[in-house]
């Protein structure tokens, strides 16, 4: 995927969430996106606490996707994933991931909030413990302040 294709993936992550705000849910967006790095298979946003973007979408491309088409996948999403979100895809075999906005910077935002007591335990770590060499690209800075300032005006109302 050149950067080109990654800030847009993430912008449209970024849409998905807003979608999801405008509805009350959580601004959390993810998007599945096929191995030409161009294709977007599937979209997805936060539901409630504990169904995640990521999860959600993880789980639904398991049931439509070989784990062979998966494994050349790319999962955008707009925050790090959550230790259950990275163990869903880590199961999934979605064989990359690339998010806009660390969780480490979520968590400076939210603090101990209680509709997302955030968790500060990169995914890199729960992807290290694993048997796959899941690549990883993020946070990505050119799309990390138009997820900041989404997050930022949600969790502010809350």
């Amino acid at each position: 995927m050149t950067p080109e294709q990654v800030l847009q993936h993430l912008r449209h992550a970024n849409a998905v969430a807003r979608g999801v705000m405008a509805q009350g849910h959580h601004p959390f967006g993810a998007i599945l996106v096929d191995a030409d790095g161009q294709t977007v298979l599937l979209e997805q946003g936060n539901v409630d606490t504990v169904e995640h973007a990521e999860s959600l979408l993880a789980r639904r491309a398991a049931r439509e996707f070989a784990p062979e088409r998966l494994w050349a996948c790319t999962l955008v999403t707009t925050v790090e994933p959550c230790a259950m979100c990275a163990g869903t895809q880590y199961w999934a075999h979605i064989g990359r991931l690339v998010y806009g906005m660390s969780e480490r910077r979520l968590l400076e935002m939210t603090g101990n909030h209680a509709e997302n007591p955030t968790l500060d335990l990169p995914c890199r770590e729960v992807f290290a413990r694993g048997q796959k060499a899941i690549e990883v690209e993020g946070p990505v800075t050119a799309a990390e302040a138009e997820i900041a300032a989404l997050h930022r005006d949600f969790w502010a109302a809350r």
